[in-house]
This record gives C-alpha cells, structure tokens and sequence, in this order.
C-alpha cells in the first residue's frame, strides 16, 4: 500500500513538472509573440510618417524635372548625392537637432520658413529664366535642392524628433534608412520614364516641377509664419 502512494506521489509529481514546463514553454512563446509584436508595431509607428514626409511617389516628377538637361549616369549621380545628403542631414539632426534649436533659438516654425526661401529662390530661378542661355544650375542639383530640402525638408526633420521621443532612436533610425531605400529605387527607375515621355515632355513636366516647388516653398513659409 505503501508502495502504491509512493508510486503515485511520483506521478503525480513527474505530472506537476510536466505541466509546469509546458506553461513556462508557453509563457515563453507568448513572451516573444509580444515582442515581435511590439517590434513590429514601433516600426510601423515610425515607418509611416517618415513615407508621408518624403513622399519617395511623388519625389519622381520632381527629380525628372530637376535633371531634365542632365545626362542620365550624371542623374543618378547627382540622386545618390541627394540621398547621401540626406542621410547625413537626418542622422546628424537626430542626434543635435534638439540641442541646435536650443543653443540658437531657432524653432520648428524657423526652420520651415528658411526651407521654404531656399525653394522659393531656386523655383523663381528656373521660372524665370529669360537669357536663353542653357542653364547650368540642373547639373548640380544633388545637395540642393534634392537632398535638402526636399527629401530632408522640415517635415521628415520635425518627424524625425517626434518620433525619437515616441519609438525610440533605433526605430527612426531604420525606419529612415528605409524609406530613403525606397526613394532610390524610385530614382533608379525614373530613366524609364524619361525616355518614355521624350525631350519636349521633360522640358514641360520641368517648368511644371519649378512651379510645384515654388507653392510648396509658400506654403512651407506660410506654416512656418503661422507657427511661429
């Protein structure tokens, strides 16, 4: 008899062990299909504004515009350029963004007026151009405007700071470094285009562009002076 409540207090044991490893195995996997979650939740988090910021879609008529004179391996030279500037415009503003502001006193709303004035010159430039002469600026477009302000403009750099309080710098920083991913790809294809549309229709979508970027440089000024 004794031996028979030995045997069972065994088994029951060995029971108790067996089930306490199998809801530890499943704490285990709830413990990581949270975490996968919430990794995949604070990337979206991040990834999203940062798309709507650079607006990679709608860059394209925009960079074919800006290189309508240029050659097409001197385009994509000057998009990497773009991108790179990029980059190191957003990374370097993540990390003294904040402490820039600060030491100078400039605001956000500052910041969108100055991008805008930098637009609003370059756009007038092109509009405006009556010497007939063929314009040398398109050549170099790479820096400026391309690489900021438009794809680094205001909005991606005021995103940028939001999202690092938000998400965390990790998250923004692979969420950006994506998205400008996603923009040279855009930009890689972009020759495909041309050649379809053909010399004249450049030409057109290029006085198209210098107007779209002189409403964008107002409308940047116009939120900056609201703001401020």
């Amino acid at each position: 008899m004794q031996q028979f409540k030995a045997v069972t207090r065994f088994a029951n044991a060995n029971l108790a062990r067996s089930e306490l490893h199998s809801e530890l195995e499943i704490c285990q996997i709830a413990i990581q299909t949270s975490g996968v979650r919430d990794f995949a939740t604070k990337f979206v988090l991040a990834f999203i504004p940062i798309f709507v910021a650079i607006d990679a879609i709608g860059m394209v008529a925009i960079f074919i515009g800006l290189g309508a004179q240029v050659e097409a391996k001197r385009r994509q030279q000057e998009a990497l350029l773009g991108i790179g500037t990029a980059l190191a415009i957003s990374v370097g503003f993540m990390f003294l963004g904040k402490l820039v502001f600060k030491v100078l006193g400039i605001t956000v709303a500052d910041f969108q007026v100055a991008g805008g004035l930098i637009l609003l010159v370059f756009a007038v430039r092109d509009l405006l151009d009556v010497s007939g002469e063929k314009k040398r600026a398109p050549e170099a477009f790479g820096i400026v405007p391309l690489g900021m302000p438009l794809i680094a403009g205001p909005a991606l750099l005021t995103a940028l700071l939001v999202l690092i309080d938000s998400v965390g710098m990790v998250f923004t920083l692979l969420s950006l470094i994506l998205n400008l991913v996603i923009v040279a790809v855009v930009f890689c294809y972009a020759d495909r285009l041309t050649k379809w549309m053909g010399k004249q229709g450049i030409n057109g979508v290029s006085k198209l562009v210098s107007l779209l970027l002189a409403a964008i440089a107002v409308s940047l000024i116009r939120r900056g002076l609201i703001g401020r």
